[in-house]
């Protein structure tokens, strides 16, 4: 069995993950089948690994908050004619432990031991504390 590997990506423009799931839920119904998918310009060179299990971890305000699985890798052709790699997600946001992450570009991989863990079914329901809040709870290692 390959060895699993994830991403991490910034959910640009997004407020919670309440906004998130609702914006890709719109933005799959022009789909088929349905899958939500996010396009990238680049196609990941560890494709294995990710389809073995990994899944996309979202940065909403500069928190690792959710995550969902990776499906599939599609290749789409943009309206510019360049070639892109469609990330096709599980529908289903998993909420994760939150995890502070600076901003960056475009997307990185995460190591397993480096995500945060789920949370719990009767915890994903909790309000979220405040980004900043969370942040400085993070930053003294009490989250």
């Amino acid at each position: 069995m390959s060895k699993i590997t994830h991403l991490v990506k910034l959910s640009a423009g997004t407020e919670s993950v309440d906004t998130l799931e609702a914006w890709q839920a719109s933005y799959a119904a022009r789909f088929a089948d349905g899958m939500p998918r996010h396009v990238t310009r680049m196609w990941p060179k560890r494709e294995p690994e990710i389809l073995a299990g990994g899944s996309i971890y979202w940065v909403i305000k500069g928190q690792i908050q959710c995550r969902q699985r990776v499906v599939r890798l599609d290749r789409v052709t943009g309206d510019d004619g360049v070639e892109r790699c469609a990330l096709v997600l599980d529908p289903e946001l998993i909420r994760t432990a939150l995890a502070p992450k600076r901003a960056f570009q475009g997307w990185r991989y995460l190591a397993p031991d480096d995500a945060p863990p789920d949370l719990p079914k009767g915890r994903a329901a909790e309000e979220p504390l405040p980004p900043e809040l969370a942040g400085a709870l993070a930053d003294i290692g009490v989250l």
